[in-house]
């Protein structure tokens, strides 16, 4: 929502990958980090591309909390067994060092998302954020999970909704 007061969460476009009784946590779909590169993340994790061709993986801001780990968000077609997490209908997650050689070698998922970094709520924190409109929620689908275009991730979010985001207003209240 526009009211955001967290500058790191400002038109973020977050997907959900785990939500219970004890919190939840989330990957930021729209924010580069940008003092990184993948082939630089694959240099300091000293592992080299099987192929001249690296496809070309923008590292992603996933979220302020553990901005040291990675996490790959892909299509279901690829599964590195245990290490990898069903967080969706047909999205994987999978958080181990394997993932980023299969990209590297060119065997890895169709559709990825690398992040650095989540996004995580405490019990009931996101519930809560949520009630006092921090929040809006829509379906993921390929375009907002995989997508290049991440400037207008956000708009598009909203118009999913039904709504021009210029209708949105900072102010909030209850009817």
């Amino acid at each position: 929502m526009p009211n955001m007061p967290d500058p790191k969460f400002e038109q973020a476009v977050l997907f959900l990958c785990a939500h219970s009784e004890r919190g939840a946590m989330g990957l930021v779909l729209n924010k580069l980090v940008n003092n990184i590169t993948f082939m630089d993340l694959l240099r300091q994790l000293r592992i080299r591309p099987q192929t001249r061709s690296v496809p070309g993986v923008a590292v992603q801001f996933g979220g302020p909390v553990e901005t040291g780990r990675g996490f790959v968000l892909h299509s279901p077609e690829y599964s590195a067994g245990e290490t990898t997490a069903k967080v969706g209908q047909n999205v994987g997650l999978t958080a181990t060092v394997d993932v980023l050689k299969a990209m590297a070698e060119g065997n890895g998922p169709r559709n990825a998302m690398l992040a650095l970094g989540y996004a995580g709520w405490g019990t009931g924190q996101l519930e809560s954020e949520i009630q006092h409109n921090g929040w809006l929620t829509c379906p993921a689908d390929d375009y907002l999970l995989f997508g290049q275009q991440l400037q207008g991730k956000w708009d598009y979010a909203i118009r999913k909704l039904g709504f021009n985001p210029s209708q949105l207003s900072r102010d909030s209240g209850r009817a």
